[in-house]
């Protein structure tokens, strides 16, 4: 799989102390879960604290969640990867809180930042013996916390609302808004029976009980709503209009928006005014969910990045300099004008490639305002990204989008002065979680 997909935000580094713990090989004794409670505060302090140096997180309920919700609950479990990032099959291990020789890992893993994976192939999460697994892939996590905590703090969560969490996870959304809006509420859906029976028992340790569902996530929960706030923790190729429909007046619903490539999400915000319309935006961002199990998703492995770094190609000397990264405006119009492209972000020059067709990229600055383009395949990248860095600059430079809806499952982008559009996919809208 390519390492640059998906795009998540950089995690926050997080050094923890090295304590021992008392050695129960089954049950940590009560002093132990005394210490493991105390190092688990103070990893989530250290971790929030992080998160606020980086600008991803502010004073309010969120943060006031994320230090009270102990995640060791949420994830008593997790994967770590013991192989090499290219390695077929991949090596993988799972931790245990309850092995001593597991805590000091699976803590400093829980509370590090990065996305936590918490299911092997589809497996049952309860009851599962610790240990290797060879092969496979992680069908469920809890994605990064900065992104995690954008996303939710966009949401704009308050007491008393009714919340629809579209892809349960680890129950870290879900959890977050039990405390912030009061269990009651609060409606967690997932496609897979084991991460719905594992994130119930696990909210219930922590105190809450929400209605913990299975189902199609891309066909909500109706029998709980009208909701207040939405949240969908998987790309979609666009709205799912069940969504829509259960949104309550003045509601928000939040969700990645996207193509099969991975490299340049959206954020689609819905919401819908007093008078029972509907107002939507697409906004370029930098990171988004990851697509789910419905997306042919595409990648570059890690023979086609040799190629591209190392074969030759036709060579074109251009004095238009390659977009820079925070046109996410024109990136995201870009994969959706000119889907399958895909960019390796680990490369040291502007990369892209077509995986599907095997066209490629690659822009070198090789003096002052003067850049080589070396590309190969039937696609011209290249052309294509300046037809719609044209486009682009036509619209205004837009970063943000408007969204219509306008009736049998036909959804438009368009830019504010109406001359850059397009329209999204009606096909599968991802993992359905």
């Amino acid at each position: 799989m390519d390492l640059t997909a998906p795009r998540f935000p950089p995690a926050v580094p997080v050094s923890l102390p090295k304590e021992s713990f008392v050695a129960d090989p089954l049950v940590p004794p009560a002093h132990a879960g005394v210490v493991l409670e105390e190092r688990g505060a103070a990893a989530r302090a250290e971790m929030v604290a992080g998160l606020e140096a980086a600008g991803h997180l502010q004073a309010g309920p969120v943060r006031d969640a994320f230090l009270a919700v102990r995640r060791e609950v949420l994830m008593p479990q997790a994967y770590v990867r013991r192989s090499a990032p290219e390695e077929s099959p991949p090596c993988w291990d799972l931790l245990d809180l309850f092995r001593p020789a597991d805590r000091e890992e699976l803590l400093e893993r829980l509370h590090s930042g990065n996305s936590v994976a918490i299911q092997h192939d589809g497996e049952p999460i309860l009851g599962r013996v610790p240990g290797p697994r060879r092969g496979g892939v992680m069908t469920a996590m809890s994605s990064t916390m900065s992104l995690t905590a954008h996303l939710l703090q966009h949401l704009d969560l308050r007491p008393g609302q009714r919340v629809l969490d579209v892809g349960t996870g680890a129950g870290v959304t879900a959890s977050v808004a039990c405390f912030v809006c009061g269990d009651e509420g609060v409606v967690t859906l997932d496609i897979d029976p084991h991460v719905t029976a594992a994130a119930r028992e696990r909210l219930s340790a922590l105190g809450y009980r929400p209605a913990a569902v299975t189902g199609d996530g891309t066909t909500g929960w109706a029998g709980a709503g009208p909701y207040d706030r939405i949240f969908v923790s998987f790309a979609v190729r666009h709205v799912p209009q069940a969504l829509v429909e259960q949104l309550a007046p003045r509601g928000r619903a939040l969700m990645t928006l996207g193509t099969s490539s991975p490299s340049w999400p959206g954020l689609a915000v819905v919401e819908r005014r007093p008078d029972g319309t509907v107002e939507a935006q697409l906004r370029a961002v930098e990171f988004g969910h990851r697509a789910g199990a419905g997306f042919d998703r595409l990648f570059l492995s890690a023979s086609f990045r040799s190629t591209i770094t190392t074969a030759d190609g036709w060579t074109q000397r251009s004095r238009l300099a390659p977009p820079p990264d925070m046109a996410r405006g024109l990136w995201l119009a870009l994969d959706h004008l000119y889907p399958g492209l895909v960019r390796d972000f680990g490369a040291e020059d502007l990369t892209i490639g077509a995986p599907e067709c095997r066209s490629w990229m690659r822009v070198q600055p090789v003096g002052h305002r003067r850049w080589d383009v070396t590309a190969s395949g039937p696609r011209d990248i290249w052309a294509e990204i300046q037809d719609v860095a044209g486009r682009w600059r036509t619209a205004g430079e837009p970063d943000v989008f408007r969204l219509h809806f306008d009736g049998d499952r036909i959804q438009r982008a368009t830019s504010p002065n109406g001359t850059l559009t397009w329209h999204l996919s009606p096909g599968e809208t991802g993992d359905a979680r």
